[in-house]
């Protein structure tokens, strides 16, 4: 997680506490809109990913309301409650993309292109933020 965390730092200018919350909101959305069998062979291929996820969801970490709200609804709204958990954790929307798309980067380089882009298109609005 330290190699993805410091390519994040330096492509999106935001320090490590942001970085690393910030991959743990992407990684929880993706882990409860995407496909389970694909997820986990993203989660193999990023050590410590999964123990990011689950460190979140013990501390209660998921985007209050909204986030609850987007949970219940799925598709695109589970991608607009997990923007708005970026943006309330302080990134703007730029700061969003650079971190979405390093992120997926980062994850084809791990666990493969196939792998990645098959999560990416099962999720309704997650192509929009990337």
């Amino acid at each position: 997680m330290e190699e993805l965390i410091n390519r994040i730092m330096a492509a999106a200018g935001i320090d490590e506490g942001m970085a690393t919350n910030a991959v743990g909101i992407i990684l929880g959305f993706l882990n409860k809109e995407g496909p389970e069998d694909k997820m986990q062979l993203i989660f193999d291929a990023l050590p410590g990913a999964q123990a990011l996820v689950d460190a979140r969801e013990e501390n209660g970490g998921g985007g209050g309301l909204l986030g609850g709200l987007g949970s219940m609804m799925g598709g695109g709204m589970g991608a607009m409650a997990a923007l708005n958990e970026l943006n309330s954790a302080g990134l703007d929307m730029d700061g969003v993309q650079s971190v979405a798309k390093e992120l997926i980067s980062y994850a084809k380089e791990k666990a493969g292109d196939d792998v990645v882009d098959d999560v990416v298109s099962q999720i309704p609005g997650l192509s929009q933020i990337l």
